[in-house]
């Protein structure tokens, strides 16, 4: 669980920068947000004072959320004539985070609140929640063991004429005996993950997800990860998996292949491993996100495939890396356009894939934190191919 001092260092680096920003507090709405300051995801609303001690207002489970809250100020969500009470006069400008917030629950906070400035704190919170604490990069070095654990026992399972789905069934029924949560949060709007991808002979299929592979899935109301169809041998077999305990989200993809691949594969891994590599190298505080974006996609294009990088033609994802923690989609993100500069302590999930139309797609993905010396890597799993 969550100590009490992670909490009260989460709080105060907010106040920080709600003061610095001339910002009265901060309404933190969202779950997970709630839980990231105060250790409990029950139904509450945080209310973070610029000074003084936050409060959190709980409606559903408050005998709960008693047991588990590290707020000292903890009690049950007021009525809506009480609530404003709680708000001084002083309270002029409200940070909350309109990227998520629903415009619902904006209206309904701004009628019991008349008068006041409701202001934009999703950037600040986001860059925030970038920077992990010693007490959370432990936590992702052991969502990276037994992840990497249940990898380990793919190639007793994996067999030539077993479906997609088969395939990720067995997988997610291992992970989940791991004890993984199984939440595969994200911030983005019409963005959806069930835990990860097993594909094939679909994994070449475009789609709406934010990344390089898609894959068929089941149906038209269900178009990401894992199909009917059979592993065929010869063919790369992609699988592509998050691993969430306590919270915390590791990504990683390893590659399998019954039988052999073809040198167009084998040059597109290769490739692969030297953006990897060179990336890791330079997971540095000072870098610039878009900078190693840029030069990912300056390797893949020396190499005769910077059509096929991140995506099909046609179809390419302008990244190669995404922050992750308690969500998938966390700051800080390699992508064309994305000009903040890493620190110390961000967790980067690094996926260089390839897209072959008609063949299938091959590459790797690791989840590593920024240091001082590049790259930790947090998914201790060797990157070969596993040949069966």
């Amino acid at each position: 669980m969550m100590t009490k001092m992670e909490s009260e260092q989460r709080i105060i680096r907010l106040q920080t920068e709600l003061r610095a920003k001339g910002i009265d507090g901060a309404l933190i709405i969202y779950p997970i947000d709630v839980y990231y300051f105060t250790g409990t995801r029950q139904n509450a609303t945080l209310w973070v004072p610029a000074d003084g001690n936050p409060l959190l207002l709980v409606r559903k489970s408050y005998s709960r959320a008693v047991k588990e809250s590290l707020i000292e100020d903890t009690r049950p969500f007021p009525s809506s004539k009480e609530f404003p009470a709680l708000f001084p006069d002083s309270v002029r400008k409200v940070g909350i985070t309109f990227d998520i917030v629903p415009v619902q629950q904006y209206n309904y906070y701004a009628k019991m609140l008349p008068g006041r400035e409701f202001v934009d704190i999703s950037g600040s919170n986001r860059e925030l929640r970038s920077v992990k604490s010693t007490w959370e990069l432990e936590r992702m070095r052991e969502s990276g063991a037994r992840l990497s654990e249940v990898f380990t026992q793919i190639p007793s399972f994996l067999k030539a004429g077993m479906r997609e789905i088969d395939l990720a069934a067995e997988f997610e029924c291992r992970l989940r005996r791991a004890g993984s949560e199984g939440y595969v949060r994200m911030r983005a709007f019409n963005q959806e993950l069930f835990q990860g991808l097993a594909v094939s002979a679909t994994a070449d299929q475009p789609g709406f997800f934010d990344g390089a592979v898609t894959g068929r899935g089941l149906s038209p109301a269900s178009p990401h990860g894992a199909s009917l169809e059979v592993i065929e041998p010869n063919s790369p077999v992609l699988m592509d998996f998050t691993g969430i305990f306590q919270g915390y989200i590791v990504d990683m993809t390893r590659i399998f292949a019954i039988g052999t691949l073809s040198p167009e594969f084998l040059h597109a891994f290769d490739t692969a491993l030297s953006i990897q590599r060179y990336l890791v190298d330079n997971l540095k505080p000072g870098a610039i996100c878009e900078e190693l974006f840029a030069k990912s996609l300056e390797m893949a294009e020396a190499a005769g495939l910077g059509g096929n990088y991140m995506g099909a033609p046609g179809e390419n994802a302008k990244f190669v890396g995404h922050g992750v923690g308690l969500e998938l989609d966390e700051f800080p993100v390699l992508a064309q356009g994305f000009k903040m500069p890493l620190q110390a302590g961000q967790t980067i999930a690094i996926e260089p894939k390839f897209v072959i139309p008609g063949q299938g797609v091959i590459g790797i993905e690791n989840t590593f934190a920024v240091t001082r010396g590049g790259g930790e890597k947090l998914t201790p799993l060797a990157d070969d191919i596993v040949f069966l």
